[in-house]
């Protein structure tokens, strides 16, 4: 009884597997693992981390490839070639978002910026990112408020703690260092309130807040919820997981409200100049002429975008960038050369305008994007219709997953892509290098903050390079692995030695 149950379960399974493969092929859909399970698809074949997992499977069955997790068909594209066509000929079928439990709950019911389906909201929403928010006009309006931060950073630093007793030496936690001075920034931006830097205690105390809740939203949207694929086990972890979601988008509302509320008060009697010079003040300028559609819920959801998209993925990129410069000392001397080079030694410290005239500087910044990509893969996609990908057949309600790191780490496309060269990207002079580098995404949702982020990493990373001598606390490399999360953090926080540099003393004394 017992060998004759297996044996149906055998011919069951088989086929079961082969009617899969035929169909695939009949169906003209794009090349898959051969073994695709029933409820769970290819789940089976993931491993941490994900992205080099997937890399692995798609080395070898191509880059190309047609995937099922759970009942959810996914598109997995590893090549330069491959995402040029979904973000050019195909990028409108594409501009749809998956409808995930982290966008039910952080895209406010799949409405806000990042979560919302492509559509006359969306295209409102990018209008006024692009426009309003994040345009060139309104980054060059916020540079003082970059300058100011940075050096304030440099300030801390300078005047903080000494180790062990050494009047110069200092050794700084970069991680909450980056991400303070980033924070500070975008909350400038957004609601015209600093949170760093400020002794008080009920500041200490909304900073404090600030940070917990923008790394939950990052761990917990990175968090695989087994439910969004497949259905029939959701009762597995998901009403924990839900919960969690649950509470988070409590707590961003309820903060977010307030600064609102704080900025409905301010505004009253207030001139139109003062009026606009946030970024909660231009959304509410925009509440008073269509109040029915700028709900205080659609400002709520551009704040937090706009935060959580730009905190933790800046901050990040300078900690691996420094990371990389601590295990690679010449190329930290090439940056401070090519800094004092065209700023002059001791004449002054560098300012948002010189970023242009840095080209090294420039190269460092984009080869640490290229190793350590802030987001591994793109933002999911999804196909809206049926379309035509590498000359196969993509149905419709499809997630298009792009492996970034796979792309921009591939050893055809880059030479010794294990090794941190900024020269290679010294003669493209900031453009995009073809699809081959895309950190920021592409096409209508590409990211909106790019020019911010890059305004905000090169000043930072800059003024550091300028005025401090870095060094690894202790002889061995500075670990480089990856830490698990929807973004790609160290797994153990840089901690990094600095002194003030010779010829830049007595500038620093002066802020």
């Amino acid at each position: 009884m017992d060998l004759s149950y297996s044996y149906y379960i055998l011919i069951f399974t088989f086929l079961y597997l082969l009617k899969n493969h035929f169909l695939r092929k009949f169906q003209n859909l794009p090349p898959s693992p051969f073994i695709s399970l029933p409820i769970i698809g290819h789940l089976y074949l993931f491993k941490k981390p994900l992205h080099k997992a997937l890399a692995k499977i798609s080395e070898k069955h191509g880059p190309l490839l047609f995937l099922r997790f759970g009942s959810r068909p996914v598109l997995l594209v590893s090549s330069p070639s491959l995402a040029e066509e979904c973000f050019t000929k195909n990028d409108l079928v594409f501009a749809n978002r998956p409808k995930l439990l982290a966008g039910k709950y952080f895209g406010c019911n799949y409405t806000s910026l990042a979560w919302a389906s492509y559509g006359q909201h969306w295209r409102n929403l990018r209008r006024i990112a692009t426009l309003e928010l994040l345009s060139t006009l309104r980054v060059q309006m916020f540079a003082d408020i970059r300058r100011q931060e940075v050096r304030a950073l440099l300030q801390r630093l300078v005047r903080g703690k000494t180790n062990g007793g050494h009047s110069n030496t200092k050794v700084v936690d970069m991680k909450a260092t980056f991400f303070e001075m980033t924070l500070n920034i975008l909350m400038m931006m957004i609601a015209g309130k600093q949170y760093y830097g400020d002794s008080a205690d009920q500041k200490m105390e909304e900073s404090r807040r600030f940070k917990e809740i923008v790394t939950e939203s990052f761990q917990l949207s990175g968090a695989t919820n087994i439910g969004d694929f497949v259905p029939l086990l959701k009762w597995i972890g998901v009403n924990n997981l839900e919960d969690k979601l649950k509470l988070v988008k409590e707590k961003r509302d309820k903060v977010m409200q307030d600064l609102i509320e704080e900025h409905k008060n301010s505004r009253k009697g207030s001139s139109l100049e003062q009026k606009n010079n946030s970024m909660i003040d231009v959304l509410l300028s925009l509440q008073d002429s269509e109040p029915d559609y700028y709900t205080d819920e659609v400002i709520r959801g551009m704040g937090m975008v706009v935060l959580a998209a730009g905190t933790d993925t800046t901050a990040s990129t300078m900690e691996w960038a420094l990371s990389l410069l601590l295990n690679n000392p010449e190329a930290l001397k090439k940056a401070q050369k090519e800094i004092d080079t065209h700023i002059g030694e001791s004449s002054r410290l560098l300012d948002d305008s010189d970023l242009a005239q840095l080209p090294y500087l420039h190269g460092i910044i984009n080869e640490t994007l290229r190793m350590f990509p802030a987001g591994p893969f793109l933002v999911p996609h999804e196909s809206s219709g049926e379309c035509v990908v590498g000359g196969f057949r993509v149905p419709r309600g499809t997630i298009l997953l792009v492996n970034l790191w796979a792309i921009q780490n591939d050893a055809k496309l880059w030479e010794e892509p294990n090794a941190f060269k900024p020269e290679r990207f010294m003669d493209i002079k900031g453009k995009r290098d073809g699809f081959r580098l895309m950190p920021f995404g592409y096409g209508r949702r590409g990211c909106p903050g790019e020019n911010l982020a890059m305004h905000v990493a090169g000043l930072a990373l800059g003024s550091l390079i300028q005025c401090f001598e870095w060094e690894r606390i202790s002889k061995e490399l500075v670990d480089m692995t990856e830490g698990p999360g929807l973004t790609t953090p160290k797994a153990i926080p840089l901690l990094a030695k600095c002194r003030p540099r010779h010829n830049v003393v007595n500038l620093l004394a002066q802020l």
